[in-house]
This record gives C-alpha cells, sequence and structure tokens, in this order.
C-alpha cells in the first residue's frame, strides 16, 4: 500500500510516459508486421492495403509537427488553469494517476462523440475513419487537428487539481489503449471482459460504414460509457469499414486533408452566414433546409 501513496515528480512521470509510449510504438510495429503477414497468408495483401499503411504513417508524421508546434500552448494552457483556476492541487502519487485515466477515459468518450457530432470536429476525424482498412497502422491515421481539440476537454481536469503531467500521461494510457484495440487478428475477450472493457470487437464496430454501426462505441477503456449513454452497438454482421462516402485513395495528401478541405468547399459554397455556420457546428450529415426540400423532391418525383 505504500507504493500507492508514494508521490512522483513531474520528471519521474515524463519519464515513464515516454518509455511507455516509445516500447508500445516498437510492439505496435512489431504486430503490424504480424497483421500483415497473415494477411499475405490469406492472399489478402495487395498494393492498396499497403499503401494506405504507409499512408497512415505519414499522417502520423503530420500529426506529430503539428502537435509539437501546438505543445507549447497546449501544455501552458493546462498550467494556467491548474495554478490560477484549481479547487486543490493534487499530489502526484499513483492513487491520484488511477483516478485520472478513469477521469479522462470518462473525458475521452465525450471528446470522441464531439468530433464524431460536429461538423468542425468531425472534419479533422474523419481521416481516421477514411481508411477502407482495419489494422494497427489505421490507430496511427490521424487529422490536423486531432492533437489540439483534446485540450479544451482536458482543462476541467486541471480545475479539479490534477497536474498537467499527470493529464498528459491519463490522456497518453487511453490513446494506448485504444491503439491496441484497431486489428482484426483479435476476434473476442470472454463475455465478462467484453461486457466491461473496450475490445477489437466493439471498435470494430466503431469504424463500420454499416447504417447501423455509424457513431456507435466511443469508448476509451471502458465500454460501460456506450451502455450508459445509448451508443453502444454490438458487432454481428461483418463490418464495412471507412466512411459513408469512401475516399478512394491512399495519397497521404488527400487523406490527411480531404475532411478540412470538404467542409472549407462548403463554407465558401454556403447560400448564408447561417447556412455556413451550420456546415460548422452541426453534425456532419446536416443538410441547409432548402437542401432537404430538394432531395425529398427528387427522391418522390
Amino acid at each position: 500500500m505504500e507504493w500507492f501513496t508514494q508521490l512522483l515528480s513531474e520528471d519521474e512521470l515524463y519519464f515513464w510516459e515516454a518509455w511507455i509510449g516509445e516500447w508500445f510504438f516498437y510492439f505496435s510495429l512489431a504486430f503490424l508486421l504480424i497483421e500483415l503477414l497473415i494477411l499475405g497468408f490469406k492472399k489478402r495483401l495487395g498494393w492498396n492495403l499497403l499503401g494506405d499503411t504507409v499512408s497512415n504513417f505519414i499522417t502520423l508524421v503530420g500529426f506529430l509537427l503539428i502537435a509539437v508546434a501546438f505543445f507549447g500552448i497546449y501544455i501552458g494552457s493546462l498550467y494556467w488553469v491548474y495554478e490560477h483556476f484549481s479547487i486543490a492541487q493534487l499530489a502526484m502519487s499513483p492513487w491520484s494517476i488511477a483516478l485520472a485515466i478513469l477521469l479522462a477515459d470518462f473525458i475521452y468518450y465525450w471528446e470522441h462523440r464531439f468530433m464524431h457530432r460536429v461538423g468542425f470536429a468531425w472534419a479533422t476525424h474523419t481521416v481516421h475513419h477514411s481508411s477502407p482498412h482495419f489494422n494497427i497502422s489505421v490507430a496511427y491515421r490521424f487529422g490536423p487537428l486531432d492533437g489540439i481539440l483534446p485540450l479544451f476537454f482536458h482543462l476541467p481536469m486541471a480545475m479539479l487539481g490534477f497536474n498537467p503531467f499527470v493529464i498528459l500521461f491519463a490522456e497518453t494510457m487511453v490513446q494506448l489503449y485504444q491503439t491496441a484495440l484497431h486489428t482484426e487478428v483479435v476476434k473476442k475477450f470472454p463475455r465478462w471482459f467484453e461486457a466491461v472493457m473496450n475490445t477489437p470487437s466493439h471498435h470494430r464496430v466503431h469504424h463500420g460504414a454499416n447504417p447501423q454501426y455509424i457513431d456507435k462505441n466511443y469508448a476509451g477503456i471502458l465500454i460501460i460509457w456506450d451502455k450508459l449513454f445509448g451508443t453502444f452497438e454490438v458487432e454481428k454482421e461483418k463490418v464495412i469499414y471507412g466512411i459513408t462516402k469512401p475516399l478512394n485513395s491512399v495519397n497521404p495528401v488527400k487523406v490527411f486533408f480531404h475532411g478540412i478541405w470538404k467542409l472549407l468547399r462548403q463554407i465558401f459554397n454556403a447560400g448564408s452566414l447561417s447556412e455556413a455556420l451550420g456546415y460548422v457546428f452541426m453534425p456532419p450529415d446536416w443538410q441547409p433546409k432548402a437542401r432537404e426540400k430538394t432531395q425529398r423532391s427528387s427522391a418522390t418525383s
């Protein structure tokens, strides 16, 4: 029990975060090789999949460059709220870190749901969902703003008194768990595990373009959030991966920017300010009323 109350420094926590993240990345690369070998054995390994895999890691580079450029503002904002608006300043111990991970997981559910249901957020998050394949490399397929938007969801943790390094560590642990879910190699875990934890089966549903799978299973670590808030769906029929209007490209530039570019085109072509704001803030399937009427008329004619 003494270990759980042992205090940690920011340097120690940063060391553990970097060490875990580095070795997990090596594990991911090794696991990806296994996935590709299995697909090759099944004669399902084609140039499109290989090109998609390479494109995934190129988007990772773009994401990291933007995230690093923004990191000073990110950590500075957390520290500013932590120093001036926190109701307490919690000690950095394994207990507080475990609590932070649980809270970060709950926040991740709502952050993830926001990314799907708000136009400008989906414009960046659609990159992650645009792959028609599903392997661990897809976990590293990021959009331009994916490293920036989470800040606004984690500021409340700083207000509650969690040290910014604890917040970053907790956020990283949730993301690493999420990364491991991107695979078809693992089919199902025991029923008790599937009932509580997010699993590859649950996350395959989340990446499905099947009508019954869209906007389901937002969870990070615990699937119970989806069950509590009505967004849970079981994997039944075969998952069709990707977005409803397939991208059909492995060009990393197109992959990385296609969502933002689509949103900018919608804003530029909008007939009014309210329509432009609708594309920015409404769900990605939103249409102006005039266009909805036109679509209904053409469908019934």
